[in-house]
């Protein structure tokens, strides 16, 4: 009698782990899903369409002692890939103070 006991107990647990497997899947799957920066229809969410607008109306950028690339990028609001191809011949190494950089 007690197999019998036990068979059934492991029989429910294994049926509980399957329905939790599969909850897990489904979650999973959902947050993968809609991690999406775009809504429907193509249109970008309001918030991310703000990062994306550059902090600055300026076409240049003057090097002050400290900057780099990233600090710029943060400063102007304009990506470190979109200042690098504005500036082809930009060294991102060697920048100076005074140096100016493209910003359109």
């Amino acid at each position: 009698m007690e197999e019998k006991k036990t068979s059934h107990l492991t029989r429910l647990l294994a049926a509980i782990g399957l329905i939790a497997a599969v909850i897990v899947v489904v979650v999973a799957i959902g947050a993968a899903t809609s991690s999406n920066d775009e809504t429907k229809g193509g249109k970008q969410n309001p918030a991310r369409q703000a990062q994306n607008q550059p902090k600055t109306n300026k076409k240049k950028y003057e090097v002050q002692e400290g900057d780099n690339l990233t600090i710029i990028s943060q400063k102007t609001g304009i990506s470190v890939d979109r200042l690098e191809a504005l500036n082809p011949d930009l060294d991102p190494q060697a920048l100076q103070p005074g140096q100016e950089l493209q910003l359109r």
